[in-house]
């Protein structure tokens, strides 16, 4: 448990939201001190608990997402959850949410009413397509917003058809842009009690942005936009010159030779070998000077044109070779290349440790205490090394009578328990 005071240390955050996006955001503003109030559902909870479920009632995927949180059990579609949620509004400085529109307004928590229990509420809202524009209405998980964003289509092999990656990246990316919002309008509501605070004092009118209802406050992240804002030049290429840009596997368009490689031993490695000077590294590096000095390939123009008889001389180079050698070899003729890490490997991996990005905690299933599981550290790195992660993802509900007892709606929590920080 750290010690140390961190920057959203005295932030209180009401964190509506289910699956990845929205908790993702939490999670965030929870790594660096924010108190994070998690609601759901009474019995069954958020979904998350039962995805890649392997044993017991709540899976690590729900333990990693949900870290350094409170867990608090309401009904929002009842009177008494309603109640305790505005409660909680009134108290709080941020809500998150990443239900389908219009569901907040359904339940009578609406922008509109969180403004008039808490006038200085910043809301945080995630949702497929945004709260505005024709397919707002439209329910959607990231997969489909991957779709729609354009990511999906160059994901995969240019013979197959698109495929997505390992992980929930849409969600991921939004809840990374959420918790950027919603510390940007942190930020913008400081400085307008300092602006405030400098009027008054000289008596002369300073203006600044941000100010106005809650609309004019409010993040509005859309999964497919989240998408779409880390599409690099795919729009302005078509726009300009009529490029459609299609998949290429492991390599990036227009750039060679950068690609993954397999080696003896079965493990692969990622080499990029793109810059002018480092391409004639790597070919030195590989025995191939006659590549390194052909006129045709002197600019990355070249390469790319000659790409696939690139890749078949670094693939034959890195096929008599385990990946270990590779990797030394190329590192010591200044090629940039790494091994392509399996779960194993992150588990063992030096660098990691020493940045306290590796994390060994017990861990609950629900049904046993697992010791020691491997987590990883919070990003990014404040002071050298990853701060330590305060504790899992709680049990469903584990401080609802706490949280409750506090705001005066329920049986008085054990004394010991220190009250919930102050709003600043």
């Amino acid at each position: 448990m750290t010690t140390r005071r961190l920057p959203l240390t005295g932030v209180r955050v009401l964190e509506l939201g289910n699956y990845i996006a929205a908790p993702t955001a939490g999670r965030m503003l929870a790594d660096f001190g924010a108190e994070v109030i998690k609601v759901e559902r009474p019995g069954t909870g958020d979904e998350l608990r039962n995805w890649r479920l392997k044993a017991g009632t709540t899976s690590m995927l729900y333990r990693t997402i949900n870290r350094n949180k409170k867990s608090v059990t309401l009904d929002l579609r009842s009177e008494d959850g309603r109640a305790a949620v505005l409660e909680l509004v009134r108290r709080s400085d941020i809500v998150l949410e990443n239900f389908r529109p219009g569901t907040l307004e359904k339940w009578g928590i609406g922008p509109d009413v969180l403004e008039e229990v808490n006038p200085e509420i910043i809301l945080v809202r995630i949702s497929a397509f945004g709260q505005t524009g024709p397919m707002s209405a439209r329910p959607g998980f990231a997969a489909v917003a991957e779709g729609y964003s354009g990511f999906r289509e160059l994901v995969g092999d240019p013979d197959r058809p698109p495929v997505r990656v390992g992980i929930s990246i849409g969600d991921s990316i939004a809840g990374m842009q959420a918790a950027f919002g919603a510390v940007m309008m942190l930020f913008d509501r400081q400085r307008q009690r300092i602006h405030g605070a400098a009027e008054a004092v000289t008596g002369k009118e300073v203006g600044f942005e941000g100010e106005g209802p809650l609309a004019d406050r409010t993040v509005d992240i859309a999964l497919n936009e989240a998408m779409f804002s880390v599409m690099e030049s795919l729009v302005p290429d078509y726009s300009a010159f009529g490029e459609v840009r299609t998949r290429t596997g492991g390599r990036m368009e227009g750039i060679a030779p950068s690609n993954g490689y397999l080696c003896a031993g079965g493990k692969s490695v990622v080499i990029a070998g793109n810059g002018d000077g480092i391409f004639a590294r790597l070919m030195t590096a590989i025995d191939r000077p006659d590549l390194g000095d052909d006129p045709d390939l002197q600019t990355n123009a070249g390469r790319w044109v000659r790409r696939d008889e690139l890749d078949e001389a670094i693939g034959a180079w890195c096929a008599e070779r385990d990946v270990d050698e590779v990797v030394a070899v190329l590192d010591e003729a200044g090629v940039p290349a790494g091994p392509i890490y399996t779960a194993e490997d992150l588990v063992a991996d030096e660098q990691l440790r020493a940045r306290n990005m590796i994390q060994e905690i017990d861990v609950s299933t629900g049904e046993e205490i697992l010791d020691d599981v491997a987590f990883p550290g919070i990003t990014p790195v404040i002071g050298g090394a990853s701060i330590p992660i305060d504790h899992l993802g709680p049990d469903l509900g584990e401080h609802t009578a706490e949280v409750l007892a506090w705001l005066g709606l329920g049986e008085p929590a054990d004394p010991s328990e220190p009250e919930g920080p102050a709003v600043p």
